[in-house]
């Protein structure tokens, strides 16, 4: 195999400083210029060497892939002991306070300063914060975080190890908005008006009582003032108090998945004529309906929600994914017609959140995927692992889960992304009660009668058995009313559901009654036993698979609002006793980011603009077979009304043997298509003709061109693939031409193999290495096959399909010209 060198050439005009200083009054970016060392718990070493670092990190995502020490639950990727560490000053005056806020650490983080200890944090996925006055010196500080993930097999899927979220220190005068202090919503949102309300709280720190002026002016995105409302409030010695304004503004900009406008609320607290605290907020105006028989509406409008599932790694970056890695990920999915997100099965980040916001995602933002008992991270539904790597979240509930869940909430709400709070993913199998109540549990069969059969147990057998099975020490139904009404505490303005993987025994377990909508796992054949049965409860689809049947099943029922499919983008973990597999395949987008057949099939459903994609396979492994004077057929019968996470096996190439048999398939939302080969005309076909969606030949192979063109409403689209000869060349194409020198910035470079006309040649691999040099650095490279078990931080690589990416990162203070 042929070793091939690619240098990229980079130039630094200006280097970091070491240190952080924070001015007076401000949120300052606390992520750069940290030391970290690893404790390994797996070899039981220890690096006593401090390596230099910056935030995000994630430390896993760094090793190599271990299968014999590892497990697939968490992409094979080990943990250990974190130990991290950063100087800094901060010389504090007399009337100033000062707030550290991480936005998450994974997990079981420790976290001092100076020596002392600030507190503890398991949760890996919610934010926090601590207020550091008293702990800080005049001159030099420490701060010190270790983070014991050395339960590296405490999840279902990889989570990374680390901060592998954003730091910021906060400083702000004694009287001040406390972190998360602002909320705002819009009771009342038409094209017309808006009513915007706005809750500030004032923090005052004085021995005495403070009366002070809180202003708050709206800015639309020109930089225009569009509103102002301005209250004078009394705040007591060493308390906290609200206050509460509202306000109107004509003809707003709403916030939609088309459109996604958004304001500025510049809050400014006063006292006695000075400025002491300005805060920014963002927000949208935008209205959010759900109605148990017509489905879901946005700002009046009825539309269904075409989301996906999400993990929160980003392939080759682990869990520390660049804001960027997301922005190109989420510009792919929207592409597809993808408007909503959920996050699976956890908070995301802010940052994650921001970029929803920007660009018009819908967000079902998770608080869990273990409550009160724990889940087998090895293997599903077999309950219940004491092993020690296993343990998770759960032995924390009883005591964190408020705590996480509201302080989720509280950094979160202001998101206008954000239209669903879910609070747990598929509970119901860690309570037996109510797993044996169902008749699915134990004899549940993912290939079988759970997906495509009724509940066994009618719905007076299950009350029955809810009733009489023996109690457990905790309660499904009593913990969801908990989590519910800790949500509406604090937020009345989303709404509650949860992913029901047994909404039979959910509806009778207390369950769904704690939920505003109730959401179906991989149980679309009753969507309709569910809404006859219990019709004042709107339903839509949580988890499903990524094919034509479970949109059909949305399409065909205005009751269901939508679906997300598991999952928009392939994810680490999830994968016990798959090795090499190092992760779970069912997305629309490979690790990688890379587009994968299953991608076009739902851009020709979620889309009116018309698309066309051609696939090709033998007929020997094609789901299909010829036959004479007609469309190819199904070798097993009505089997695309059962296909599950995995598209079938196609190619995206045409080279084959001289006249071997092949089957053609077209993904297209067009009225009609013809197929041409080498521009003889293969027949023109109509989509009608196939109830599985897909267009179909049986084409005996004959090199050359195979063009595809399609007609929808009178516009003509089309596309091509074609027999390619020997690899002569390397193709680069980068997403950016520079990067900003803020040490964020990333740039995706994807390298495909190309014979001398240019053409992809997705039939053969070479194995590549890179060179970067000057002001850049890399931060990894993939191919996006999930066999592959290459080193994800490295600079080498074995392309797949002929291709591979690479991604650099710009070094902070650095001009990066690319190409």
């Amino acid at each position: 195999m042929k070793y091939i060198i690619i240098i990229l050439a980079f130039f630094s005009i200006l280097a970091t400083s070491c240190t952080t200083k924070v001015a007076q009054n401000l949120t300052a970016d606390f992520n750069f210029d940290w030391q970290f060392k690893l404790e390994d718990s797996v070899s039981n070493t220890y690096d006593t060497d401090w390596q230099k670092i910056n935030l995000p990190h994630d430390w896993s995502i760094e090793n190599s892939l271990d299968s014999i020490h590892g497990e697939g639950a968490t992409g094979y990727l080990l943990g250990g002991i974190g130990h991290y560490k950063k100087d800094f000053t901060l010389n504090l005056n007399d009337d100033q306070v000062a707030y550290i806020v991480f936005d998450g650490v994974y997990n079981n983080a420790t976290i001092s300063l100076n020596n002392t200890e600030l507190g503890d944090h398991p949760y890996g996925y919610s934010p926090f914060y601590y207020d550091i006055t008293s702990s800080l010196k005049k001159e030099m500080n420490t701060i010190n975080v270790t983070v014991d993930r050395t339960r590296y097999a405490d999840s279902r899927w990889y989570t990374g190890s680390g901060i592998y979220r954003n730091v910021a220190l906060i400083t702000k005068n004694k009287l001040h908005i406390p972190v998360w202090g602002t909320f705002i919503t819009t009771p009342n949102a038409t094209k017309e008006s808006a009513t915007i309300q706005i809750e500030t709280s004032i923090k005052n720190n004085y021995e005495e009582s403070k009366n002070i002026i809180v202003t708050t002016e709206i800015i639309d995105a020109n930089q225009t003032k569009v509103g102002s409302i301005t209250s004078t409030l009394d705040v007591g010695k060493s308390s906290t108090k609200k206050n509460a304004a509202t306000l109107k503004i004509d003809q707003p900009m709403l916030w939609d998945v088309d459109q996604p406008h958004l304001y500025t609320a510049v809050t400014k607290v006063i006292e006695n004529g000075k400025i002491i605290e300005t805060e920014e907020t963002v927000f949208g105006i935008r209205s959010i309906k759900f109605d148990a028989q017509t489905g879901f509406y946005l700002n009046g409008k009825n539309r269904k929600i075409k989301g996906v599932c999400l993990h929160h790694d980003g392939g080759l970056v682990g869990a520390a994914v660049p804001k960027e890695v997301w922005r190109r990920r989420l510009e792919k999915l929207k592409e597809t017609g993808c408007n909503a997100i959920r996050i699976s099965h956890n908070p995301a980040s802010n940052e994650f959140l921001d970029l929803c916001d920007e660009m018009g995602f819908l967000v079902q933002d998770e608080f869990f995927d273990e409550w009160d008992n724990p889940k087998d991270k090895r293997k599903n539904m077999n309950e219940r692992s004491v092993d020690y790597i296993t343990r998770g979240n759960a032995e924390h509930f009883q005591e964190w889960a408020e705590r996480d869940l509201k302080n989720t909430i509280l950094s979160h709400r202001n998101h206008p992304s954000i239209f669903q709070w879910s609070i747990g993913n598929e509970i119901e199998w860690t309570y037996p009660r109510n797993a044996k109540a169902t008749g699915f549990f134990n004899n549940m069969d993912w290939s079988g009668n759970y997906f495509w059969s009724v509940p066994p147990n009618t719905i007076d057998v299950i009350k029955e058995k809810i009733k009489t099975l023996p109690k457990e020490q905790y309660d499904i139904g009593a913990t969801a009313q908990k989590l519910a009404k800790w949500t509406k505490e604090l937020d009345t303005t989303r709404y509650v559901i949860a992913n029901c993987i047994l909404p039979s025994s959910s509806y009778e377990s207390g369950y769904a009654d704690a939920l505003d909508i109730i959401g179906f796992s991989y149980r679309r054949v009753i969507y309709d036993y569910g809404h006859e049965n219990y019709p004042n409860k709107p339903i839509m689809g949580t988890e499903n698979l990524g094919q034509w049947h479970e949109w059909k099943a949305v399409l065909d029922r205005p009751f269901i609002s939508g679906t997300f499919l598991w999952t928009g983008i392939d994810y680490l973990g999830e994968s016990n006793g798959g090795w090499p597999k190092k992760g779970t395949p069912s997305g629309l987008l490979d690790i990688a980011g890379f587009e994968k057949p299953s991608y076009y099939m739902f851009k020709s459903l979620w889309n009116d603009t018309p698309s066309i994609y051609i696939a090709t396979q033998t007929e020997e492994k094609s789901n299909y077979k010829t036959i004479p004077n007609a469309n190819p057929i199904e070798k097993k019968k009505d089997a695309w009304k059962k296909a599950l996470w995995v598209w079938q096996e196609v190619n995206e190439h045409w080279n084959y043997e001289n006249g071997q048999a092949t089957i053609v398939e077209i993904y297209s939302n067009c009225e009609e298509v013809e197929l041409f080969l080498n521009e003889d005309s293969l027949g023109i076909k109509k989509l009608t003709e196939f109830e599985d969606h897909i267009y179909k030949w049986a084409v005996p192979f004959k090199e050359g061109t195979l063009k595809a063109v399609g007609l929808k409403n009178g516009q003509k689209v089309e596309t091509f693939i074609r027999t390619t000869s020997k690899p002569e060349a390397l193709t680069l194409v980068g997403d950016k031409h520079q990067l900003k020198a803020d040490g964020y910035d990333t740039a995706h470079i994807v390298l495909q193999i190309t014979d001398k006309d240019g053409n992809a040649i997705k039939t053969e691999n070479q194995k590549i290495s890179f060179t970067v040099s000057g002001g850049a650095k890399v931060l990894g490279v993939d191919n996006g096959a999930m066999t592959s078990t290459q080193d994800f931080n490295g600079t080498e690589i074995t392309t797949d399909k002929g291709r591979a990416l690479l991604i650099i990162q710009s070094i902070k203070n650095s001009t990066v010209p690319i190409f």
